[in-house]
């Protein structure tokens, strides 16, 4: 694989510095750091930053594909939009659908993970649904949803050949315990979403493996100061790593801010839960089988639901900065260096520094990503 020697501001070991440069060779970083007597860049970057190739675990779909369209070509449409908004890697997310539909769309996706990546890495499976609660099902088909059940856990995790990284359930289904610790000793990371669950519920399946929380504050039981439910569960457990939808539209910008401070970047990580209408024009759109409108970059169900997001990676960051608070590199972890750790691929993902997979984004001077570089070769 050839070599690239690239130069600008970078991101490195949580802070900015200026002139410096990556050179990235066999698909990895062989150095990071000032510019050296024989250096040539291929690339000089003088404005903007260079930062971490951005991780979404949280994606349904993208520019008119979606992943339950079960076929190679969404899940190629989707592979090469992502990267435009600086993601490098991917959870492909599904949507509460019947059994075998969400079987064949695991197999498809384990097939598409064994191919040359278009764009952006397809580096799991998002398992979110069928096994959540009506109560709080908000834009999932309620026709599909099921209670969780060991052999049908079983069967998901065959179909994915290892590729099922993260499943979203309801804690409070009877079954859920078992289920959760089965995933759990699977290497799937198991979170809350979508539920009713009291505060004790959750606390009791995170000693049965659960370790995450599905886009907070939205589609579960709220705080209340005598029940604080999953929210408050999310806020007081310090293991449990929490999704943040930051469109400020999904979540209250002061609500971004108090789940920052809480959480940390460490715990907090910055998910887009982008539907097939990102990057498109308003007009009707289909998710999970149900009538989607986009009106003014807001998606919603008929009866005003909020239906998934329009909502990309780069521009989260942004919103962490100006609505959040959040300082830059910090909000930049929080797409890159904590989904990094959640997957369990710290060392390889998430940083600019040796050794590391030469994942990394041009970010131009209003911080939307303008080059997307995955295994040290320009995608996007």
């Amino acid at each position: 694989m050839k070599k690239h020697i690239l130069q600008g501001r970078a991101l490195i070991e949580g802070k900015f510095h200026d002139d410096q440069v990556l050179v990235c060779e066999d698909g990895r970083f062989t150095y990071v750091g000032p510019l050296r007597d024989g250096d040539v860049p291929d690339a000089v970057y003088e404005t903007g930053i260079l930062v971490p190739g951005y991780l979404d675990l949280h994606v349904h779909g993208v520019h008119g594909s979606d992943v339950m369209d079960g076929s190679l070509e969404a899940l190629e449409t989707i592979s090469r939009g992502l990267a435009t908004y600086g993601v490098t890697g991917f959870l492909a997310t599904t949507l509460t659908g019947d059994l075998e539909h969400l079987l064949s769309v695991l197999r498809t996706c384990a097939e598409f993970a064994r191919r040359e990546p278009v764009g952006a890495s397809l580096l799991g499976v998002h398992l979110e649904g069928p096994w959540i609660n009506l109560r709080y099902k908000g834009a999932q088909n309620e026709s599909h949803v099921i209670r969780p059940l060991l052999r049908d856990a079983q069967r998901l995790v065959e179909a994915g050949q290892g590729l099922l990284k993260l499943v979203t359930l309801a804690p409070e289904h009877p079954e859920a315990a078992e289920v959760i610790a089965y995933l759990s000793e699977q290497g799937v990371r198991v979170s809350v979403g979508h539920s009713d669950a009291t505060f004790d519920e959750v606390t009791s399946a995170m000693a049965h493996g659960l370790q995450h929380v599905t886009h907070c504050c939205n589609a579960m039981r709220g705080l209340h100061h005598r029940e604080p439910g999953v929210v408050g569960a999310a806020l007081y457990h310090d293991d449990l790593t929490t999704e943040l939808i930051a469109d400020g539209v999904h979540v209250h910008p002061a609500v971004m801010n108090i789940l920052y401070k809480v959480k940390g970047q460490e715990r907090l990580v910055l998910v887009s839960d982008g539907m097939r209408a990102v990057g498109m024009a308003d007009g009707e759109y289909d998710l999970g089988g149900q009538n989607v409108y986009m009106v003014g970059g807001e998606a919603r169900l008929v009866d005003g639901t909020l239906a998934g997001s329009t909502l990309t990676l780069d521009r989260a960051v942004r919103n962490m900065v100006e609505l959040g608070h959040a300082p830059l590199e910090k909000a930049v972890a929080m797409a890159s260096t904590t989904p990094a750790a959640v997957l369990g691929l710290q060392g390889r993902k998430g940083a600019l520094a040796v050794g590391y997979d030469a994942d990394f984004v041009w970010l131009d001077e209003a911080r939307q990503a303008r080059a997307t570089y995955i295994a040290g070769e320009l995608r996007a």
